[in-house]
């Protein structure tokens, strides 16, 4: 039998179920769910390499909840699909589709703990980026592009490093804006773990797999 959880009220499933809507716009895919201590996280992938050679960073979501403190699982799942449990579930229970085996992205684990702030950026950077790159990729795609070229100029605009954010990849600033982790003016603070990045909204989490030649990797 599948694993499930609970979320604390109807709000809260409303509240999951448009951070997935937003994340399936841009990675019609799958999910990662872990459950442990009473918090669910979820994660979603925004970028990710296709291929040895594609030189795309992987940059995931996060969002976490209140949960169950007896959950515990580590579950991949097609996003639909759970999306489509959600619309029909009692928030006290509610059961994980099927796992997947084959998603790439989520054998690649950010840490859980060991993160320590490095500084802070804001929420406008962000927003500029996000639309710089956007732009810039348009006008990079032509219209009838193969998936494989539209795959090696999204790897080269997300992955081009941020200056004023500790070279940090765009693609973190397209997850940010994506998700809809950006809403306001505020601070965000930066935090780093091994070869991770972390940027903490008040709205959501943003991680980036950070490569060997930035300026901490």
């Amino acid at each position: 039998m599948s694993p499930s959880f609970s979320l604390v009220d109807a709000l809260a499933v409303h509240d999951l179920q448009t951070y997935l809507g937003r994340a399936g716009r841009v990675e019609d895919g799958s999910v990662r769910l872990t459950a442990a201590g009473g918090v669910l996280a979820v994660y979603t992938a925004v970028l990710y390499p296709h291929g040895l050679l594609d030189q795309t960073p992987t940059v995931l979501g996060l969002r976490t909840f209140e949960t169950d403190p007896a959950a515990s699982f580590d579950a991949v799942v097609p996003t639909r699909s759970l999306l489509d449990r959600l619309g029909r579930a009692d928030p006290a229970a509610i059961r994980l589709p099927l796992e997947v085996s084959t998603v790439t992205w989520a054998g690649i684990s950010p840490p859980r703990g060991g993160w320590a702030q490095v500084g802070e950026t804001d929420a406008s950077l962000l927003t500029r980026m996000a639309a710089d790159g956007i732009a810039a990729v348009a006008r990079t795609i032509p219209e009838g592009t193969g998936e494989q070229l539209v795959w090696r100029v999204r790897g080269s605009v997300w992955g081009a490093p941020i200056e004023e954010l500790y070279d940090v990849p765009a693609g973190i600033a397209f997850a940010a804006d994506s998700l809809g982790f950006l809403g306001g003016e505020e601070r965000v603070p930066v935090f780093e773990a091994g070869t991770w990045t972390r940027l903490s909204l008040t709205r959501g989490h943003v991680l980036v797999k950070r490569a060997a030649w930035s300026r901490h990797g």
